[in-house]
């Protein structure tokens, strides 16, 4: 079947040269005599470098090291803000705050088919409402899964 074939695809199927002759060694390595003894690497110590002039070793840091520092780091300048945040925080210039805050109802974690006319249905059973606010974050502009609003609530009933 392969006399069929064209020439490329049959010198695929030629056969290799034969391997040359050498001629016997006259002694295996294992069976040659050394001359010299084997010997560990004593004689060759007096050609390293003094210990003294060598440099200190460097110490690299650890996985668990570099996120220990990492969340250290971390912490620290999140205080850093806090505390300047602390510093500029007035309360009692907040524009955002109206009215007495022992009337405010915060309600959090509201689906988002849920809107402002069915919470106010919800909570004028128990007393008029005097103002409500969906409070958003103003600085990330996020859309969360749940919003929180603000009832101020002129309350006739204990609730």
């Amino acid at each position: 079947m392969t006399q069929f074939l064209p020439p490329n695809l049959l010198a695929l199927f030629a056969p290799r040269d034969p391997i040359p002759f050498l001629p016997q060694l006259e002694k295996l390595p294992h069976e040659k005599h050394h001359n010299q003894p084997y010997s560990g690497i004593a004689p060759f110590i007096r050609h390293f470098e003094d210990p003294r002039d060598a440099p200190p070793p460097t110490r690299a840091e650890t996985r668990e090291e570099r996120l220990e520092r990492k969340r250290r780091e971390k912490i620290e300048r999140r205080q850093t803000v806090v505390e300047t945040e602390l510093k500029l925080w007035d309360p009692h210039n907040d524009p955002n705050a109206q009215g007495d805050a022992f009337k405010t109802l915060f309600v959090a974690r509201v689906n988002y088919d849920t809107t402002e006319s069915k919470l106010r249905r919800e909570f004028e059973v128990y007393g008029p409402i005097k103002r409500e606010r969906a409070v958003s974050n103003h600085q990330s502009l996020k859309l969360n899964s749940c919003e929180l609003f603000l009832l101020s609530l002129y309350l006739s009933k204990k609730i």
